[in-house]
Parts: C-alpha cells; sequence; structure tokens
C-alpha cells in the first residue's frame, strides 16, 4: 500500500509539475528577463564607471546555459524533478497518516488537509523570512549561506508543524478539539516567530531593483507553489477516494 501511494504521488506530482511549468512560463519568466535586464545594465553601467576612471573593468563569467536553455529545457526539468519528488513525498506522508489524523478523515479531506499543512510549513511561512528572489538578484558568493538559511527554516518549520500536530493528539482529550487546534496554532506561531528572531535576515535585493518586478516574481512563486500543492492535495484525494471506493465495491461482491 505504501508503494501504491508512493507511485501514485509522484505520478499526481508530474501532472502537478506540468501546470506549474505553464504557470511559470507565462507569468514567471517575464519578470526573470526583466531582472536580468536590469542586472545587465549595472554591469554596463559598472563597466563605464570603471573606464572613465581608468579601472579595470569587471570580468563577466562564461555562461554555462544559454538563457533560452534555462527558460525551456531547464526550467522544465527543474519543475518536474521538484514536483515528483515532492509527490513521492507527499504520498508516503499520507500513507503514515492515514488512521492518525483525528476524526477518521476520507482520503479526499485527509489529502487536503495534509496539502494545506505542507503548504504552510515548507512554502509559505519559510518564505515570509527568506522570500524569493529572481535568480539575477543576490551575491553570488552568498548564495550558498542564503541556501543554507533557507533550508534550515523549512526544516525548523517542519519539526515545528510535527510536532504540532503530537501535541494536538494529547491535548484533544483533555481539553477538546477546537481548543487543542489553537493551542498547537499557537504553539506553531510562537516557535517560528523565535525562529525568524533568532535566524539572521538576508536583503540583497539593490535599492534600484524595480519593485514592481520583484512582486510580480515573488506572486509568480507563490502561485507556482500554490497551483503544486492544490494539486497534490485535491487530484491525489480524488484517486485514493476512487480507489478506495472501488475496492469496497469488490469486497461486497466477494
Amino acid at each position: 500500500m505504501v508503494r501504491t501511494f508512493l507511485v501514485r504521488g509522484m505520478l499526481v506530482g508530474i501532472v502537478a509539475g506540468l501546470l506549474s511549468f505553464g504557470f511559470l512560463k507565462i507569468f514567471g519568466e517575464p519578470q526573470v528577463d526583466r531582472a536580468i535586464a536590469f542586472e545587465e545594465q549595472m554591469d554596463e553601467a559598472k563597466a563605464e564607471f570603471a573606464k572613465q576612471h581608468g579601472m579595470a573593468a569587471p570580468e563577466e563569467g562564461p555562461e554555462l546555459v544559454s538563457r533560452p536553455v534555462q527558460a525551456g529545457l531547464g526550467l522544465f526539468t527543474a519543475v518536474m524533478v521538484y514536483s515528483a519528488a515532492f509527490g513521492g513525498l507527499f504520498g508516503l506522508a499520507f500513507a503514515f497518516a492515514q488512521g492518525r489524523m483525528p476524526g477518521e478523515l476520507g482520503p479526499q479531506a485527509l489529502a487536503a488537509l495534509l496539502a494545506l499543512i505542507g503548504f504552510i510549513a515548507v512554502y509559505l511561512i519559510p518564505n515570509l523570512k527568506y522570500p524569493a528572489n529572481p535568480p539575477s538578484v543576490g551575491n553570488p558568493e552568498t548564495i550558498g549561506t542564503r541556501t543554507a538559511l533557507y533550508f534550515g527554516m523549512i526544516t525548523i518549520s517542519l519539526i515545528a508543524m510535527v510536532g504540532a500536530l503530537n501535541f494536538r493528539r494529547m491535548l484533544a482529550g483533555r481539553y477538546g478539539s477546537w481548543n487543542a487546534t489553537l493551542m498547537v496554532a499557537a504553539y506553531y506561531i510562537a516557535v517560528m516567530i523565535v525562529a525568524a528572531l533568532v535566524l539572521p535576515a538576508v536583503n540583497e535585493v539593490p535599492e534600484e531593483f524595480p519593485a514592481v518586478v520583484l512582486w510580480k516574481f515573488r506572486v509568480a512563486s507563490l502561485g507556482a507553489q500554490l497551483i503544486l500543492w492544490a494539486t497534490l492535495g485535491l487530484l491525489f484525494g480524488a484517486l485514493t477516494q476512487r480507489a478506495t471506493t472501488l475496492g469496497r465495491v469488490r469486497a461486497k461482491r466477494t
């Protein structure tokens, strides 16, 4: 059964990846092009300044992958691998959560709940601390540090979310489901506030960078994630519900 959920999750992830790729291609890539154009303008300005003052112009690194490949095959591959991987993890999480979540949730409700939890813990809360920036924004020398901080925030968020769900199971019997939910929600928010205050801030967006481009890029990133998690929750739940119903019908016939 776990293998079935894993494969189903990866297949649903592929569907989500196709939808996300189409969305990013239409709404995300134009913002990346504008960000790259801004970076090129800044580089030209630096080169002109260096020339006027008799300084050596900054050296440009070799272009390892052309922009058309990045925006086409590169984006498609990255989105599909990312979505399929998260789909598989979602299937495993569903297999683990079955029978452990409160209220005897059906497959569709459980999948929707897991998708909501995943969206909040994996994307929404970490991105409040470290929001998405266009690829051309930021110091290349700090990319390792920025990546480590971002994944550190995701790890803390996931641990806090799992802890909150476990605490809710312990508190529900004593305080009731609604009160237990409010208590663990407050616990999760408090942990993430502390984490956000402790972890260092990162702000490498140039002051001259167009605010509209930055805003539209972040909205596109949010939209792609919404598509991913909504597809995982709704399509995975619908397929699992259908499989469960067919299994019960077959069991009755036999």
